[in-house]
């Protein structure tokens, strides 16, 4: 008659069930890329919305084609005017190509009709987001009206104030549900290491009536929870990577409103985010658990 003998896994120090605490950390890593992922995309469209403000300046019947020219590039020269791969954002529309495009639009001549073209030349130039603000865009429009051979400058100011108003609200919702939503997944992640870490606590204490210093004990610990959160960075990463490769096969034009530097940025931040704090979890929990009593262990 054979004997069965039972055999026990010995625990490790510094060991704990790793799948549920990956997943953990994955998932809350995750939800926060997800969000780190919007605001990015959400900067992006606010970006392109402020770079495309313009402003139209009107000029005058009577100027040549040289003159329009300089008033042009005075235009250009000025600080407040948007520059694009080094080129100042501003377009010179002339009366016959007003005119023409006109025509093709409507598909009535109103040249003929009228026998003379009564539109102007214009000049449109797009502004620095920095100056925005309608105090700034008043100052503007009143400094390129004193331009000679400038007839009107225009603007559609109230889209200009509601686009200020709208990206003013978007901005405190995204700072204050960023914040909330921080101090949710660094709580979640910490509760999830101290659970992991309840099951190692007589451990700890057999440790600590060896003679272990507590630096002997806490190190396993820390390397493996340090570990374990940057293998779920990488995680939370990819299912990213993944789903936002899915979502740019499906939406047309989202992938314009991607930085691929701030994607980067993004992957380090949760990289190091589920590193960090998977540390400075399992260091409180662990130096809780070597200041209980035996008593409060069980």
């Amino acid at each position: 008659m054979s004997v069965k003998e039972k055999k026990f896994k010995k625990k490790k120090l510094g060991s704990y069930p790793f799948v549920s605490v990956i997943f953990s950390i994955t998932l809350a890593l995750f939800v926060i890329g997800l969000f780190g992922l919007l605001v990015i995309l959400t900067d992006k469209l606010t970006q392109n919305i402020q770079e495309n403000v313009e402003m139209q300046v009107f000029l005058n019947k009577d100027l040549s084609n040289n003159e329009v020219t300089k008033i042009s590039k005075t235009l250009s020269s000025k600080d407040y005017v948007y520059v694009k791969n080094e080129i100042p954002q501003v377009t010179t529309i002339t009366k016959q190509e007003a005119a023409k495009q006109f025509i093709e639009e409507t598909g009535e001549d109103f040249v003929s009709f009228l026998g003379d073209n009564p539109l102007r030349d214009v000049v449109v130039l797009k502004i620095k987001p920095e100056f925005h603000l309608s105090e700034n865009l008043a100052e503007i429009k009143k400094e390129i009206a004193t331009i000679r051979g400038v007839y009107e400058v225009t603007y559609i100011e109230n889209l200009v104030n509601s686009i200020n108003e709208n990206l003013a609200k978007i901005s405190v919702v995204l700072i204050g549900f960023s914040l909330i939503l921080f101090l949710v997944v660094a709580i979640l992640i910490n509760n999830t290491i101290k659970l992991a870490l309840f099951s190692q606590r007589f451990l700890i204490r057999s440790m600590q009536l060896v003679g272990a210093t507590s630096t002997f004990i806490q190190k396993p610990f820390l390397i493996r929870a340090s570990l374990y959160g940057f293998i779920s960075g990488v995680l939370a990463v990819a299912i990213l990577g993944v789903l936002l490769y899915f979502a740019n096969t499906k939406i047309e034009g989202l992938s314009e409103l991607q930085s691929n530097d701030k994607l980067l940025i993004l992957t380090g931040i949760i990289l190091v985010l589920g590193t960090v704090v998977g540390f400075i979890s399992t260091f409180a929990a662990i130096k809780k658990y070597l200041k209980l009593s035996l008593d409060e262990l069980y």
